[in-house]
């Protein structure tokens, strides 16, 4: 028996599954009637747009409901699309023309499919919420709920989840968290799912492999031209849209060919400027965050701390809406989320501020 077997009878509830359309939602969907709940399949309509993702495609909602049919669920599509608009899509243009490098599968996350979607079930009277997202829920011995790692730490996605709170913890179930990708893909086969061997989405769902950022931003927000120069404020290069840099970025800034790697430390949109420098010079000591949010009660102190959705956790302390890290640390881009982590458990986290 694998780690993504139906498992042991929990009481039966009604479920709202969020179906995506690819093979983590199909599976965990099978698994939930497997454990004998009730089982109602939705697919949420985001992105009206172009996409060749493997998200938001007219394609994927024809392959949750494939599914949905062949597990014998009813199966609904929500558009959301207006919620999409309002909390993804617009606030990252407004952050690219701020010079920040936003996260918007976080925003997604907290605005629609854990906001926007939880109201939903709650207000139709589902007991709880499913996705297909690699993580745990724990229960701690005090009754309070986290957020814990998956078992599959190469697909864990903890990360992107940090936001949630201790309702929608309690309403929350995670049929993938114990088992890996692999095994996953193996029961979509053995279950004959036209979704087993489905691509994973990567990465935003609204910018096309074809078009890419620049296009999709230039098309809404004028991009502006920038100067690039190095630490003492000598122009060493070009960059044609300042608002498509990022800190940490090495490519793309018109540099000279034959120089030590140059990195960027800082974006400046108002003077159009981007600072480059050597790796040491994107090292710092602090980090700190605001819109910190956290699963139970704020905690300062020891944690361990993941700056991207398949980064290195590292040692700090959080104090006074700072991470100081125990070791010096590369610069986070403003704008990114900063997760703090107890072992392999969500804290909470928050946006890294320029520094």
């Amino acid at each position: 028996m694998t780690a993504i077997s139906a498992g042991a009878a929990s009481p039966k509830k009604q479920v709202m599954m969020a179906m995506s359309g690819g093979v983590d939602s199909s599976v965990a969907a099978a698994m939930l009637i497997e454990q004998g709940h009730e089982v109602v399949g939705v697919t949420l309509k985001l992105w009206g747009g172009d996409s060749d993702s493997g998200c938001c495609s007219v394609s994927d909602v024809d392959d949750a409901r494939w599914v949905a049919d062949q597990l014998g669920i009813e199966h609904h599509v929500f558009n959301m699309g207006a919620d999409f608009d309002e909390h993804v899509v617009d606030p990252y243009i407004a952050s690219h023309a701020a010079g920040l490098t936003p996260n918007p599968c976080v925003e997604c996350n907290r605005h629609v499919k854990f906001g926007k979607l939880h109201e939903r079930a709650k207000a139709l009277g589902f007991d709880a919420v499913a996705t297909g997202h690699h993580a745990r829920l724990v229960t701690r011995e005090d009754g309070t709920f986290r957020l814990g790692r998956g078992a599959d730490q190469a697909k864990d996605q903890s990360y992107v989840l940090y936001m949630l709170d201790q309702e929608q913890l309690g309403r929350l179930m995670l049929p993938l968290g114990g088992g890996t990708k692999d095994e996953v893909r193996a029961r979509a086969a053995e279950l004959n799912m036209r979704t087993a061997n489905k691509p994973d989405s990567q990465d935003v769902c609204f910018i096309t492999s074809t078009g890419g950022r620049q296009k999709f931003i230039g098309a809404r927000l004028p991009l502006t031209p920038g100067t690039v120069v190095d630490g003492s404020g000598e122009q060493v290069g070009t960059v044609t849209a300042v608002e498509l840099v990022t800190i940490g970025q090495r490519r793309g800034l018109g540099l000279a060919g034959g120089s030590d790697p140059q990195f960027v430390t800082n974006v400046d949109t108002q003077t159009a400027t981007v600072t480059v420098g050597r790796p040491e010079d994107l090292l710092v000591e602090t980090t700190p965050l605001h819109q910190v949010v956290w699963a139970h009660e704020p905690v300062e102190g020891p944690v361990l701390v993941q700056t991207s959705a398949h980064g290195v956790p590292a040692a700090a302390t959080f104090a006074g809406g700072v991470v100081h890290w125990d070791e010096p640390h590369r610069k986070v881009a403003p704008g990114q989320s900063v997760v703090l982590y107890d072992n392999d458990q969500v804290l909470g986290g928050g946006l890294a501020l320029r520094n």
